[in-house]
């Protein structure tokens, strides 16, 4: 029996029947993993977090990435589906496994436009999101001012900062004067 999709456009939950015995059905589900993604000049990156995964099947194709495993002790199956923003070069796109996750690394089809999403329709997937720690505004100069940036905490360090560097101040008074606003408060009861 062919697997049918739930929640829409093939980003939910996929039900696969495996066999049956007796009266029952054994029906199992399957689920999307959780994925991170983030934009480079020539590349898009999405990360399916999936620990200990295994038969790990990635299909790239020039608008779409599907992407299924079994992961964790329990071998629980995902499936992910993704019609891309843009085309990929399928026969450079590439992936990666490791131990907590499985990178997927597609080449852009056209190097140097960026995607302002990683799927073609608005929508939002509830089990993808951006990855923020991987992600840099390649678009805008953003190397450039980041060395014009540690420039400028570089300058600031070498401005003095020691205590003995600080200039006398013209009407200072020492520790020990008498401040109008030092009197003794009242006990409070």
């Amino acid at each position: 029996m062919a697997p049918s999709t739930r929640g829409g456009g093939g980003e939910g939950a996929h039900r696969t029947r495996e066999r049956e015995e007796g009266a029952f059905a054994f029906v199992t589900e399957m689920q999307p993993a959780t994925g991170k993604w983030y934009d480079r000049r020539d590349s898009v990156f999405i990360e399916f977090c999936v620990e200990d995964s295994k038969d790990v099947k990635v299909n790239f194709e020039n608008s779409k990435l599907s992407f299924s495993c079994l992961g964790g002790v329990d071998n629980v199956k995902y499936l992910n589906e993704v019609y891309l923003f843009d085309a990929v070069d399928p026969h450079v796109s590439k992936h990666k496994r490791t131990d907590r996750s499985v990178l997927c690394c597609l080449r852009k089809a056209e190097a140097g436009k960026s995607w302002p999403r990683v799927t073609k329709d608005k929508a939002k997937l509830n089990w993808l999101s951006v990855d923020f720690n991987n992600w840099k505004d390649w678009e805008d100069d953003s190397d450039e001012e980041a060395s014009s940036f540690d420039r400028f905490s570089d300058m600031m360090n070498n401005m003095g900062g020691g205590e003995d560097d600080l200039p006398d101040v013209d009407g200072a008074e020492d520790e020990e004067s008498a401040d109008s606003d030092d009197e003794k408060m009242p006990d409070l009861e």
